[in-house]
């Protein structure tokens, strides 16, 4: 996914600054796609000269002025275009899966530490995924669409389902460890 068509889309809902772009980023998206407030307004630079959002300066006291960004027509059809568009295989890489894999050089120890590790990495995952749907009214109010709100939990549901089950799965690593059902040379 490209950053361009997530900020196009929170255009589409409304006018926003880069700040607001990026609190809708944290409180909304981030556990599956992060951006950085320096990300964001070189995008939004990009959008602009591009012809897929308009800029407006709006002075401010004892401030620099706010630069509010709209999505265009021509921006809109962008991000539909991109919607009905399938996109291409992702390369899928997992460091965590390389240590896995490489692991069989570490002690019994360490090899349960890293499991053990990763699956508290994975409780505290859950954890901020459980405090979500709290958050998520304010952009409910802002978008007003019980629609959106249906597509934006599927997202978080995914969020929850691939992080239990890799849970799960390390759960069951961390049984055989200690169960010492683990092949020695």
């Amino acid at each position: 996914m490209s950053l361009k068509h997530a900020i196009l889309g929170f255009l589409s809902y409304s006018p926003a600054s880069g700040y607001d772009l990026k609190a809708s980023f944290d409180s909304s998206v981030r556990h599956f796609w992060p951006a950085d407030q320096a990300q964001i307004y070189r995008t939004l630079s990009e959008l602009t000269k591009d012809g897929l959002a308009t800029v407006e300066l709006v002075p401010q006291e004892d401030r620099p002025n706010k630069k509010i960004y709209t999505i265009t027509d021509a921006g809109q059809e962008e991000l539909r275009r991109w919607l009905v568009t399938p996109l291409p295989p992702q390369d899928h890489r997992s460091a965590e899966l390389i240590q896995v894999f490489f692991a069989g050089q570490l002690s019994d120890g360490e090899v349960l530490a890293m499991f053990e590790r990763a699956a508290e990495g994975c409780r505290q995952t859950l954890a901020i995924y459980n405090q979500i749907p709290g958050q998520i009214g304010d952009y409910v109010e802002m978008v007003g669409s019980p629609r959106e709100t249906f597509f934006w939990l599927l997202t978080l549901e995914n969020g929850i389902r691939s992080t239990q089950a890799s849970l799960e799965w390390m759960e069951s690593v961390i049984e055989r460890l200690k169960n010492k059902q683990l092949p020695q040379n």
